[in-house]
């Protein structure tokens, strides 16, 4: 298991803006194409909007699987979500099953 953040530094401001996320994604990237993993569980609001490229909602981005560079993305919560929302976290267990299910083919 690898874990990597969208961002690479910490953001001034708390909450990174879209041009420090755009500056870190080649990085990111990069981190992909060496690692080659088998399945992304992208974990987070920024982590899936940034790796599908989309603005849609988290929730709507759930319960199955999506594509980074030909890498398939399951789109579940962020651990510090969870803990303070622990009635998801049978949905990210789900999530996880979903990610579990991929890498077994």
């Amino acid at each position: 298991m690898y874990l990597a953040n969208v961002i690479k530094c910490r953001p001034s401001g708390g909450i990174p803006g879209p041009d420090e996320v755009a500056r870190c994604e080649p990085f990111l990237r990069r981190q992909v194409e060496l690692l080659q993993p088998k399945v992304i569980p992208a974990m987070g609001r920024l982590a899936v909007q940034t790796l599908l490229a989309s603005s849609e909602p988290l929730g709507k981005l759930r319960g199955r699987a999506h594509s980074y560079h030909g890498i398939p993305v399951v789109a579940t919560y962020h651990p510090m979500y969870l803990l303070r929302n622990p009635a998801d976290k049978g949905r990210a267990w789900a999530d996880l099953c979903l990610a579990q299910s991929i890498l077994q083919g």
